[in-house]
């Protein structure tokens, strides 16, 4: 292997299981603002654990390592060819080590690679530049978060805020609105990256490179500096909260770029990244490929001290926040029925991952095992494989509105009793938890070693030739915490929320930027 390709599978490493110092300083002051006994208090502590949690084990901090994208600068001369081979090469073995999922799918079959490598994966972006060192930077940014990156072509008309015009006002209602549509289902408190102008395509990339920069940086352009410090304000004012539980802090960082566009076009374009912001860099000896500095302060230097406040923030908690009701699956309608939004279900026996690809599959066919009284987990976990079987090594909630059109038929076809995601889901699921007794459990998004560590062990697994991510595998757990959402009762908490935080994104309709 060569210095280069050492080098990046290092920088793969660090950013997939070490979350940076900037980053790390600002959950801890997200903490600091939030109520530790809430729900979303507490998903804040499970947050910060799970990033001690990554670190101490060299694990990925959330099961979705999402599209590796590297921007890569070298000096005029460079061989780009072979750096593309070794960053490729570097990734098909962090990879194989456990250090990234198996994330690259073909798009026409479902098929998975299994190494991370296919048309278009990883994105390597190249420029040149005047310097004779090698600067690599990697962002992971996962499909869940992905998902929520919207754009906007001005004018327009927003929901709860009207007309956004071709001006910062427009802009400034066009990012709000961003924040208000991501909901929980991006994994908040999240950062968000924005491109003002370009074409639909640059636009988008301006965001993302926004996502890039250090979060204590100040905006050189002052527009967009007050802007910055006035969505940060606002948007923390929505109550969405931490995983859409509620609560006070709903962004954690808000970085924004501007570039020139055509006079048809008045792109505005949203990055969302999740509150598990994996993004790092290495600055590289031009001749030597040596790592010579880290270019984001690494997250070692901050330590959450997590373990003692979790277990006082659990004990502070009112019983009205936290009834917590400990269930062994399979579970019975009876049990179930009794639950009610806001609980805290400790789940112990045997759940099941189902992903995409399963409920699609499920809808027209048998299942391979019984169901009746079943838990589904949406999870695409990272796994690996010895002479012993199989190991979780990463083990999160997905986001679980992609199964709305299937979850509520699937439930009342083989008799599950309860599903466990993250975002929460839709009415029609709802109607279905109603009618055939069935509850939905928010899991904290991203604490991917947090719930590794209630998984005791892989039971046997079904549909492998799904890939790993959509296989539905069989796992003994104890302890799983997660709190109902959605209940029997034709109660949601996630519709409580958008509600409650569309009428507060209303109170900022009127002109603010003249």
């Amino acid at each position: 292997m060569s210095t280069f390709e050492e080098s990046i599978y290092k920088l793969i490493v660090e950013t997939s299981t070490n979350l940076p110092a900037d980053v790390r300083r600002t959950i801890a002051k997200a903490r600091e603002a939030e109520d530790r006994a809430t729900r979303a208090g507490l998903s804040l502590s499970t947050i910060a654990q799970n990033i001690e949690m990554a670190e101490c084990n060299v694990s990925p901090i959330c099961q979705d390592t999402g599209m590796p994208t590297f921007i890569v600068h070298t000096p005029v001369g460079a061989n780009q060819i072979v750096m593309k081979r070794e960053i490729r090469q570097a990734v098909a073995r962090a990879t194989k080590d456990g250090k990234l999922r198996t994330n690259s799918v073909d798009s026409l079959t479902g098929a998975n690679t299994g190494d991370n490598l296919g048309p278009g994966t990883p994105v390597i972006h190249f420029e040149q530049w005047e310097k004779d060192d090698i600067d690599v930077r990697l962002i992971l940014k996962g499909g869940g978060c992905e998902n929520k990156n919207i754009q906007y072509s001005l004018p327009c008309e927003l929901e709860a805020l009207g007309k956004a015009g071709r001006d910062l006002d427009g802009i400034r209602k066009c990012i709000l609105h961003a924040v208000y549509q991501a909901q929980g289902q991006g994994c908040s408190a999240g950062f968000i990256g924005v491109g003002i102008g370009g074409d639909r395509t640059t636009g988008y990339e301006l965001a993302k490179q926004q996502l890039f920069r250090h979060i204590e940086d100040v905006n050189p352009i002052p527009e967009l500096a007050k802007l910055e410090d006035y969505i940060m304000d606002k948007a923390n004012q929505l109550g969405i909260g931490t995983m859409g539980f509620g609560g006070n802090v709903t962004l954690l960082g808000c970085k924004i770029g501007v570039m020139n566009r055509l006079p048809a076009s008045f792109f505005v374009s949203v990055a969302y990244n999740c509150w598990a912001y994996r993004r790092q860099g290495v600055l590289l000896d031009g001749q030597s490929h040596e790592i010579k500095e880290w270019i984001y302060e690494t997250g070692s230097n901050v330590k959450m001290n997590e373990a003692d406040e979790a277990a006082a923030s659990a004990q502070a908690a009112p019983a009205a926040e936290r009834r917590e009701i400990v269930l062994t699956a399979p579970l019975t309608e009876e049990q179930v029925r009794s639950l009610k939004v806001g609980d805290v279900v400790i789940l112990n026996g045997e759940i099941h991952t189902g992903r995409d690809a399963l409920h699609k599959y499920l809808m027209d066919h048998d299942a391979p095992i019984d169901l009746n009284g079943g838990v589904i987990y949406h999870c695409g976990p990272v796994m690996l494989k010895d002479d012993e079987g199989w190991h979780v090594k990463a083990a999160g909630p997905t986001t679980s509105i992609r199964e709305e059109p299937y979850q509520g038929d699937i439930m009342k076809k083989f008799g599950i009793r309860a599903v466990i995601g993250k975002g929460g889901m839709g009415p029609k699921t709802l109607a279905a938890l109603k009618e055939h007794g069935g509850v939905y459990l928010n899991a904290v998004g991203g604490a991917a070693q947090y719930y590794a560590e209630c998984i005791k062990k892989v039971n046997g697994v079904d549909f492998m030739e799904f890939g790993i991510p959509e296989a539905m595998w069989h796992l003994q757990v104890e302890g799983f915490a997660a709190i109902v959402t959605m209940d029997s009762h034709g109660n949601s908490l996630h519709a409580d929320v958008d509600r409650d935080s569309k009428e507060k994104l209303a109170q900022f309709k009127d002109p603010v930027f003249a």
